[in-house]
Order: C-alpha cells, then structure tokens, then sequence
C-alpha cells in the first residue's frame, strides 16, 4: 500500500522524512513516498508528485504553525481525498492543537503528535493495509519503534525551536 507524506518548510519536510523512514519498520507492508526523498534527480516533479498522489491509498500532511495554511498542503489534500471509499488523509499536526486547524483540512480526522494517537494512526493505515497485520503483532512493533520517533521528532522540534 503507497502512503503520500506531504510537507512543506523545513521542520515538515524532517518530520516527512522521519516518518518515510519509521512507518515501515512498523507496518512493514507500506510504501511511503516523500517528495524530498524519493523523486530521482532530472525527472519532472510535478508529473512524479501527481503519480504518486494518483497511487497512494493514504496521505499523511505533516502539519506545523508555520505551513498550517500552505497552499501546496491543501491541494495535495484535496488529490488525496479524490476518492471518499479509498482516499484516506490524516493531517499530522505538529506542536498545534487540533483547534487550530481550520479550511478544507478540518474535514480529516487529524493526528496529533502524542504516543496515544499516532497509535491510532498506524491502526488506521494498517485497517486498509493490502496485508494488515494482527492487532497484537501491530502494537508490539508500535512499542518497539515509537521510542526511536519520539526521540527523533522531539530532537527536530528543539531545533526548529532554536532557530
């Protein structure tokens, strides 16, 4: 199953980047995608994003104060969501409260940066997963990989503090 993470300014792409890298240790049936990462030098970005966001069964917008009204963010947004029996879009919001969030990304049950719900989200991506795995297998994986995200999203969002 292809997952499209979306970001937008430095902190967004990290965490991006951080999430590309982590979700497959724990569903390890998934296929993240991220721009910064995974389109090949010389190719045409925007014919490369606009396959992937074609592809993908998931999106995650990696969501912070400072890009919460992006406009490349809502319409990657709105591709995702093309579809309402296959499109599934989870705003990952990133130092902000879910009352922040307003416009078209208000409409997805969002993610908020806290062990209890990113839990939920890999239950979610794992729901529609092409081999979901079982629930108990699924959460030993959760515990052991999260210590890994926390210390890396956290160490992210102190520098991102410091500049």
């Amino acid at each position: 199953m292809k997952i499209f993470i979306s970001w937008s300014g430095s902190l967004s792409r990290q965490v991006a980047e951080t999430l590309r890298d982590w979700l497959p240790s724990v569903v390890q049936t998934i296929e993240p995608y991220v721009s910064s990462e995974d389109i090949y030098k010389g190719a045409r970005w925007s014919v490369d994003i606009s396959r992937e966001l074609e592809a993908s069964n998931y999106g995650i917008l990696c969501v912070t104060a400072n890009n919460i009204n992006a406009s490349w963010l809502n319409f990657e947004a709105g591709a995702l969501s093309r579809s309402f029996e296959k499109g599934h879009v989870s705003p990952f919001l990133l130092g902000i409260p879910r009352s922040d969030v307003t416009g078209p990304l208000l409409q997805f049950q969002s993610t908020v940066y806290e062990r209890d719900d990113v839990l939920k989200l890999v239950r979610s991506i794992n729901s529609v997963s092409d081999i979901p795995l079982e629930s108990a297998r699924l959460e030993t994986a959760f515990d052991v990989w999260w210590p890994k995200l926390q210390s890396t999203i956290d160490r992210l969002e102190g520098l991102a503090l410091e500049e």
